[in-house]
């Protein structure tokens, strides 16, 4: 069964008896693995499960090469909402264990999930829609990222001491995050801190490089980010740096901003224990 989005409409999310939530997408969705098409379709599936912020893709199996499939030797039963059926890919002369799935609700049968390689180390390398290619997972259409030029005062603090100071900020908004600030490098005490190794990817704004404090507080590392190339709907954040608000004491137009306590809090606790 493929499930086609009504064209005449917005699509409604539906619920499965599991809890899934779905939703059909106009996208042209392909992924590969090498320079090999495992899934080329027009018809896919997003799907929410219950533990997880973000959606993944389904896809009818006609629009999956099966042929590089095959029973999963080890399978992870309980690791996908009622999952039981897993598959090993087996392309360009390498099995990746665990690639790909289905979900058991009667609404999805039919179709076929797939890891991303950049978040589990295995499944497909690349994956794009229309011409486009995205990273870490889909972008939700539920979802807005909106960076906006702003001449708003912002400030932050490090352990009382002041280490960027602007009004020349690009603030961006995104869905169920904290507003970020991001500042010219001019209006910030780069000199405080060092670049490390440790990049992250983004599927609305691209792949970030980050700094860490010199100083000797107990400030978690990779506390300063900025994204060289990113992605053409946020582009006024390029070359532009912003700190977790989590982590550092932010000052807009003269107010005091509480801290945020976000999913990234508790990282940035435990990577300041570590």
């Amino acid at each position: 069964m493929t499930i086609r989005p009504a064209h005449t409409a917005a699509p409604t999310i539906r619920t499965t008896p599991e809890g899934l939530l779905w939703e059909p997408s106009d996208r042209w969705v392909r992924g590969r693995k090498g320079d090999v098409t495992v899934v080329d379709s027009r018809h896919p599936v997003l799907v929410w499960e219950p533990h997880l912020p973000v959606p993944q893709y389904v896809f009818p199996r006609a629009d999956v090469r099966t042929d590089l499939l095959r029973p999963a030797e080890n399978p992870p039963t309980g690791k996908h909402t009622g999952s039981r059926i897993f598959y090993d890919l087996d392309a360009e002369g390498e099995v990746r264990s665990n690639a790909a799935w289905t979900f058991p609700a009667d609404d999805l049968a039919g179709h076929i999930a797939f890891e991303w390689f950049l978040r589990t180390d295995t499944g497909l390398d690349h994956w794009y829609e229309e011409d486009e290619e995205i990273f870490i997972h889909p972008r939700d259409p539920h979802k807005r990222v909106d960076a906006l030029p702003s001449s708003r005062h912002v400030q932050v603090e490090i352990d009382g001491q002041l280490v960027a100071d602007t009004r020349d900020p690009v603030l961006l908004f995104e869905t169920s995050l904290p507003t970020r600030y991001y500042l010219p490098r001019e209006d910030v005490r780069l000199d405080l801190f060092d670049a490390t190794d440790h990049s992250t990817g983004c599927p609305y704004k691209g792949t970030a490089e980050y700094w860490s404090w010199r100083g000797e507080s107990e400030v978690p590392p990779n506390i300063l980010w900025s994204y060289a190339a990113p992605l053409p709907a946020v582009a006024a954040v390029q070359g532009r740096v912003a700190f977790f608000n989590e982590a550092v004491d932010i000052t807009l137009d003269g107010e005091r901003m509480d801290r945020p306590d976000t999913p990234f809090s508790r990282m940035l606790r435990r990577e300041s224990r570590s």
